[in-house]
């Protein structure tokens, strides 16, 4: 594939190393004739390592021998999280520290996970862009103040702490977006 076309959760063949494209940058040439460059940031999916990857639009990058299962969130324990591959019910194992950034938004019952294997192992985990989660702990909103959209902290099921409208309550459910850990809208 062309680097130009490349998109953002890709997995593709970087120096011999399947990488994970995390984040692109586009350099617009600055003098005629000039090729628009392409940044990415990827993760190597086997040792973690970040990589940064710059090419031009025409080069070629080789898509890595990777595929993506449905999973099902079993349980963690200090070190690991175990999940359930959900068509042949085969059980995988992430240390917690390749989860970290996902493991806030992960919840049982969770739909839409997708575990990342590479040679019949489990190197990685996509969760859904948007999840949705209970608030259980925020302050309540001060009557008057909806003149002007502020917002305040609340605490989520899963211990993440995010900013909220001033009307949101305790209780209610919310959607987060996975990929900012922003609020999105009431659920």
């Amino acid at each position: 594939m062309l680097a130009k076309e490349v998109k953002t959760g890709a997995v593709v063949v970087h120096e011999g190393n399947p990488v994970m494209i995390q984040d692109i940058s586009v350099q617009s040439p600055s003098a005629r004739g000039a090729a628009t460059l392409y940044k990415f940031r990827a993760r190597n999916v086997v040792t973690r390592n970040k990589v940064d990857i710059t090419m031009k639009g025409t080069d070629v990058l080789q898509e890595a021998d990777f595929s993506r299962r449905d999973v099902q969130y079993l349980y963690s324990d200090p070190e690991n999280i175990y999940l359930m591959d959900k068509e042949d019910f085969q059980q995988y194992e992430l240390s917690l520290e390749d989860v970290e950034e996902q493991m806030p938004y992960i919840t049982e019952g969770l739909e839409g996970m997708r575990a990342l294997i590479y040679n019949d192992a489990c190197v990685g985990l996509d969760v859904p862009a948007s999840v949705e989660l209970v608030i259980t702990q925020c302050d309540p909103g001060v009557k008057g103040n909806s003149a002007t959209s502020r917002s305040k902290p609340a605490t989520l099921e899963t211990g993440l702490v995010i900013q909220v409208p001033e009307h949101i309550k305790e209780g209610e459910r919310v959607k987060v977006d996975t990929r900012t850990g922003h609020f999105l809208s009431r659920a």
